[in-house]
């Protein structure tokens, strides 16, 4: 049985920026095959969820109650919780994704 896979308001607001910055800087016509390619890798979420790896940033701290996977070069950070994915992440990894992760998730 896949799992559902919910997107936190933050992580749908990511997906809405990326959607535009694509949009402005890329071109119109592919901000639609990146997102669709983003939503795909959601779809291998709800198939197995367990495949991402720990974010190192978090690591750092003890955490392992968020994993990761890549589509490059975003990060899709997420936890799974019974039969449900929550993203909670998307961001372009090249970003200070220490501070982002430490701010959204953390409340440092």
């Amino acid at each position: 049985m896949p799992f559902a896979v919910h997107l936190t308001d933050a992580a749908a607001h990511d997906l809405e920026k990326i959607g535009d910055y694509i949009a402005r800087h890329d071109g119109p016509r592919r901000a639609p095959d990146v997102l669709s390619r983003i939503e795909q890798a959601f779809q291998a979420l709800s198939e197995l969820p367990a495949r991402g790896s720990y974010p190192e940033e978090l690591l750092e701290f003890g955490i392992r109650e968020y994993r990761e996977v890549f589509f490059k070069p975003y990060r899709i950070i997420y936890r799974v919780k019974d039969e449900d994915v929550y993203v909670s992440v998307i961001a372009d990894g090249r970003r200070d994704m220490r501070a982002l992760l430490e701010q959204r998730l953390l409340g440092i």
